[in-house]
């Protein structure tokens, strides 16, 4: 976590460097001032580099937005600052909870039709349960390609824009999905993560 703090840092000290406008240098203060203890209230409360440097980058940009609309700067930039950063992360948690009950509701079982086959559709009903529970094993960034491709039938264009990833990687992770999903139901144990 200083790592990262430290790697903040140095971004910090370039944006300060390379400052032109005046009425903006108090941004940057408060950047250099608040900025380390920002991102570790948000690591404590994300737990990602991604997710922290996305609220990061959001509180900023709405304390400059702040400061742009209203012409003054807040009257308490360290409340601000906190307020902002503590909304934009729970935003983010909440965000990522209702995506995995989406998940978690598109993998439950859904009815099927009855056939007269009795023995057919128990089998066909095992086979579903057990591809479910294997796609709920798979770790979230193959997972939401797979229910998104696959599930929902989207293209993979329409599945970068969703994720936010390029098409082409939206078609290696569902390949290697597809290979963890056959590695899971073979019964194979190892699991293959990046």
């Amino acid at each position: 976590m200083t790592s990262h703090a430290a790697n903040l840092r140095l971004a910090f000290d370039l944006a300060y460097a390379q400052a032109v406008d005046e009425s903006q240098q108090w941004v940057l203060t408060a950047m250099q001032k608040h900025g380390a203890s920002l991102v570790m209230m948000l690591w404590r409360i994300l737990g990602n580099e991604h997710d922290v440097c996305d609220a990061y980058q959001q509180t900023f940009l709405n304390l400059a937005n702040y400061q742009q609309q209203d012409r003054r700067k807040p009257t308490n930039v360290q409340a601000f600052l906190y307020r902002t950063a503590a909304n934009a992360a729970i935003s983010m948690v909440r965000r990522k909870r209702r995506t995995e009950q989406s998940i978690e509701t598109l993998t439950q079982t859904l009815p099927t039709e009855h056939t007269v086959d009795a023995g057919h559709d128990l089998d066909m009903q095992a086979l579903q349960s057990r591809l479910r529970s294997a796609v709920a094993k798979l770790p979230d960034y193959l997972r939401e390609v797979v229910v998104l491709h696959e599930l929902a039938e989207l293209s993979y264009g329409e599945v970068s824009d969703i994720l936010g990833i390029p098409a082409a990687t939206a078609r290696v992770y569902r390949c290697k999905a597809i290979t963890l999903l056959a590695a899971i139901m073979a019964g194979e144990s190892k699991v293959i993560d990046d």
